[in-house]
């Protein structure tokens, strides 16, 4: 098991989307077209709308394109990104275990394209201790 933080400052933004055919696309292109990437993110409906969250680099770049696009960032904040872990039964349970252990709450978490696992919470001090970044 690998809890080893990756490097750079990614930053994950909170996108408020209509939930209707074609805003998830909306955020992907107003991305793209700005040459922003897309590192990691997972979206879901919540009550008749959508939440998007995605990882980028450039948090700045990404919310001037989004909010061009007509969309809303409502958050951005710091994350934790862990290395891959192993791509078996047990592995996230094991990390996640690390960090509870250590009393740290984890109020997102989702994966990367590369297996990566992004974190955060309100303790990121906490999180980054706990997972060794």
């Amino acid at each position: 098991m690998s809890l080893e933080e990756t490097t750079g400052m990614p930053r994950d933004l909170t996108v408020f989307l209509r939930h209707r055919p074609g805003t998830l696309a909306d955020a992907a292109q107003a991305l793209g077209r700005a040459g922003v990437n897309i590192e990691g993110a997972c979206g879901f409906a919540v009550g008749g709308d959508g939440i998007l969250h995605v990882l980028v680099d450039d948090a700045d770049g990404a919310r001037r394109a989004l909010e061009e696009a007509g969309l809303e960032v409502r958050d951005d904040r710091e994350v934790v990104v862990l290395g891959s872990l192993a791509n078996e039964p047990g592995a996230l349970g094991g990390a996640l275990r690390t960090i509870a252990n250590a009393n740290v709450n984890v109020d997102l978490m989702y994966m990367g394209p590369d297996g990566t696992i992004v974190l955060s919470g309100t303790d990121l001090a906490g999180l980054r201790r706990a997972t060794g970044g």
